[in-house]
């Protein structure tokens, strides 16, 4: 089933740190890793993962440095700081608490701890 591409768009902060979490990655890493564990629900597209990226940057949550790369240009690569970490902390925080409010909804408002 194709999903809604606006119920993506509140959660590519959250997405984007998350997979940063449990190492450095280059852009199309990230997207790739993205589509693998999303079943390939997820596709970001360099046009909404690099300006992403460059805000996470600017707001302290990731770094970036360049590696060179056999095949082309060198690889520009994120790393999550602490800041970031917190941050990725905060955003699933919120999402566990809006995704049990919105199943709750869904349920009726019924059976649902």
């Amino acid at each position: 089933m194709k999903l809604d591409k606006s119920l993506l768009s509140g959660s590519t902060t959250l997405l984007v740190l998350k997979l940063l979490e449990d190492g450095d990655k280059y852009g199309y890493q990230m997207t790739e890793e993205l589509r693998r564990r999303s079943d390939h629900t997820f596709d970001l597209k360099s046009g909404t993962l690099y300006p992403l990226l460059h805000t996470l940057e600017q707001k302290g949550y990731i770094t970036a440095w360049e590696e060179p790369s056999e095949a082309s240009r060198p690889r520009r690569y994120y790393h999550l700081t602490d800041a970031g970490r917190k941050q990725l902390t905060e955003k699933e925080t919120e999402w566990k608490a809006y995704a049990a409010a919105m199943t709750k909804v869904l349920k009726g408002g019924k059976g649902y701890a």
